[in-house]
């Protein structure tokens, strides 16, 4: 297979790989999710990890049809990568993609399932070590050895748990024998420490070099020692090297120059001599202590290289275990037919930002929760700032999720599985350009998939109101010809009557404002009713906080526009239960 058959490999991404790694390992490496292999290789990791998705999983990846949903979809990547347990891991995690066969899901999910016991098994010294372990697999220079050294450690850690099975069938007592040998081994030489007699020779040598270096200083040291003839100066020099290394004084004597024509020849010839006597010694003693360290990696077998898919496994499906913790997260259910239900959903983005959260319970078409049934879609209205934008992106992290095969951030969830997802956020801008693009957006995956989800929101805010609503009429009619289920936010509800019998009007009410004068908005919609826009609880608020007389005038004569009765009365309750509090 050529590289550029690969989505998003063009001909300089080709070149890189090929001048850095060669082909066949670029491939390799596509094939296997290898993102560290692919960024060292000089590929930029965004590139890398899009290449990687639509290698792995371009069906899964068309189900992401528009940006909004995108947009999504890498969000959550990130919240999810986020809970890594290691670099390694997170940047696997962000390659995740949605799948489309529900046995895939499934399987996905069983992982999952698995990492978060073994997460939740951890004790807290324990989830230390094994942070500190992947740390350190992060760090290492090379792979294949902290492959080992990470299965060894994460064996010591001795947790009893499913997660851990790709560990637990390795031989790991044979793979820290291993560990040993590839860390002494080096890249081109056996390190220091390996071997006790390697290091001796190795020192003798660097004495005897330091002194061959400055024959003169040896020669005057011998002399200054009141050596006054030939035995004593030979004896001296045997003297002088016992004294800084261990070589033997018989090593030192048959090393001796016979044919020397005087003292500095003497030693420079001796010294020389002395130094490939040891430079033999070394390589000898290499060649058995390498024999030896290739022994322990070869009694290892192929522990070496299983050493690292274990790792590898065991890393994501504790990072995905940890999200899942982290969010009390629950696996969704996958059922026939075309819906969408949850109970107690919440809104991962609002989540992380720290947000208070009330759950929704939500439903469209065919689900066994209790909510209306059969309607393939819902026209959403309520109150602005009342939620609905946010319970539809809570709808699209649902569908991604759960086509992903990961657990949702809900009590309970069914979906059917589908083929196309549609999200569309509002725009403010007003122009024929937008409406031409969100119409060029929604409508042909709407028409090319066979089960499609449609999140839509506010298409007022593409064009006049008149025209919206029938634009929003033709698409929610579209919507059901075509098979699809879906929401879609409109505070034109009723300009859409009639609507078809499968489609329902859902509404988000404003309660009141609290007694900060902050609005209080009940987000869990009522089935079959039409939410109530809320300007007169805006305009209390703006009576209440007016800066000065004047200020206020204008705003009771807006009152006046919306129920004078009504902003007075929400005044007044404001004001009561702010004394209230008081007292």
């Amino acid at each position: 297979m050529e590289l550029e058959a690969y989505w998003g490999i063009g001909p300089k991404t080709r070149e890189a790989l090929e001048s850095s790694i060669g082909t066949e390992a670029a491939i390799g490496a596509i094939e296997s999710g290898d993102v560290r292999t692919l960024t060292e290789a000089g590929v930029d990791r965004s590139r890398v990890t899009r290449v990687l998705r639509h290698a792995h999983s371009a069906e899964g990846m068309a189900l992401l049809a528009t940006r909004d949903a995108r947009l999504v979809y890498k969000g959550l990547l990130e919240t999810i990568a986020s809970h890594a347990v290691s670099e390694a891991a997170a940047d696997r995690l962000r390659t995740l993609t949605p799948l489309i066969d529900r046995g895939e899901m499934n399987t996905r999910l069983d992982a999952v399932e698995r990492g978060q016991s073994g997460w939740d098994a951890l004790d807290d010294d324990a989830r230390v070590a094994v942070l500190d372990a992947f740390e350190r697999y992060d760090d290492a220079p090379d792979g294949r050895l902290a492959a080992v050294e990470t299965a060894v450690e994460l064996a010591d850690i001795g947790v009893s748990s499913a997660v851990f099975d790709p560990i637990d069938d390795l031989d790991t007592e044979a793979l820290a024998d291993a560990a040993v040998a590839f860390d002494a081994l080096g890249e081109d030489r056996i390190d220091r420490g390996a071997d006790e007699e390697l290091d001796r020779l190795r020192d003798a040598r660097e004495a005897v070099d330091r002194r061959a270096s400055n024959a003169d200083a040896v020669l005057e040291e011998l002399r200054s020692g009141g050596v006054e003839d030939t035995a004593a100066f030979r004896e001296g020099l045997v003297e002088l090297l016992r004294e800084e290394t261990t070589i033997d004084a018989s090593r030192v004597r048959s090393a001796m120059a016979q044919d020397a024509v005087d003292a500095t020849g003497f030693v420079s010839e001796t010294l020389r001599s002395l130094r490939t006597e040891l430079d033999e010694s070394i390589d000898r003693r290499a060649e058995q202590v390498r024999a030896q360290l290739e022994l322990a990696i070869d009694a290892a077998g192929e522990d070496v290289d299983r050493a690292g898919p274990a790792v590898t496994t065991v890393a994501r499906e504790l990072s995905l275990g940890r999200f899942a913790a982290a969010y009390d997260l629950e696996r969704p259910a996958y059922v026939d037919g075309e819906g969408l239900a949850v109970v107690g959903a919440r809104n991962l983005s609002m989540l992380d930002g720290g947000a208070e959260i009330q759950p929704i319970t939500y439903a469209i078409g065919d689900h066994g929760i209790d909510a209306p049934v059969g309607e393939r879609v819902t026209v959403l209205t309520g109150a602005n700032s009342g939620g609905k934008t946010t319970l539809l992106e809570t709808l699209c992290e649902i569908a991604i999720l759960a086509h992903m095969g990961l657990p949702v951030a809900a009590d309970a969830a069914e979906l059917s599985t589908l083929d196309r997802l549609v999200f569309h956020r509002r725009h403010a801008s007003f122009n024929a350009g937008v409406l031409e693009s969100t119409l060029q957006s929604v409508v042909p995956p709407l028409v090319s998939g066979d089960r499609t989800l449609m999140l839509v929101d506010e298409f007022e805010a593409i064009t006049e109101p008149g025209r919206a609503a029938d634009l929003l009429g033709g698409l929610v009619r579209l919507t059901i010809t075509e098979g699809a289920i879906g929401t879609f936010v409109t505070h034109l509800a009723n300009d859409l009557e009639p609507l078809p019998q499968t489609a329902r009007i859902d509404g988000i009410f404003a309660k009141g404002l609290t007694d900060d004068l902050e609005l209080e908005v009940d987000y869990q919609p009522r089935f079959g009713a039409v939410g109530r826009s809320t300007p007169e609880f805006i305009v209390s608020r703006l009576v209440a906080n007016a800066d000065d007389r004047a200020e206020e005038a204008g705003f009771r004569t807006l009152a006046e526009a919306v129920d004078t009765e009504v902003v007075q009365r929400t005044l007044s309750d404001a004001a009561w239960t702010a004394l209230a509090s008081d007292e």
